[in-house]
């Protein structure tokens, strides 16, 4: 069985070396499409019983993983650092530095890589994440999976 949530958060970024407007500061509104797979879990009397995981619990995680950090922030590649300085230079700027360039490809990657070790199988019903999916825009999207 599968489940999915799907949260928002507005953030900025660029892309320093795009050939097109994406080289230029600007910001989206995100949507993130976080998927589980794992059996529903028979559990008489426990809060999650026919459920594969609480959807209020993916969503906690998601938010506390993901969007609370993402949400209203500007992500810069570490190695922009024309870009990084005038953000320092702004009192209580939030900024996220990114290890990567924050595509809508990295960013859906690094959220699944930081989101995988968050759901956990606590009721050995298989719980796994199958897929982050990344809306750039309503049209744009990308979908991350497990490398293993």
């Amino acid at each position: 069985m599968e489940i999915t949530t799907r949260l928002e958060f507005d953030a900025g970024h660029r892309i320093p070396d795009h050939k097109s407007q994406c080289r230029n500061l600007h910001g989206h509104r995100y949507a993130i499409e976080i998927t589980l797979s794992g059996d529903i879990i028979q559990a008489e009397h426990a809060s999650e019983n026919g459920m594969v995981m609480d959807f209020a619990d993916v969503k906690r995680i998601a938010r506390e993983t993901i969007v609370d950090r993402w949400d209203h922030a500007f992500l810069v590649f570490k190695h922009d650092t024309a870009v990084l300085d005038f953000l320092n230079s702004l009192p209580n700027h939030k900024t996220v530095v990114f290890p990567t360039i924050p595509t809508a490809e990295n960013m859906a990657a690094e959220a699944f890589r930081l989101l995988k070790a968050q759901y956990r199988d606590t009721f050995g019903n298989q719980l796994k994440l199958v897929r982050v999916r990344l809306y750039e825009t309503p049209n744009s999207w990308t979908d991350a999976f497990d490398n293993d």
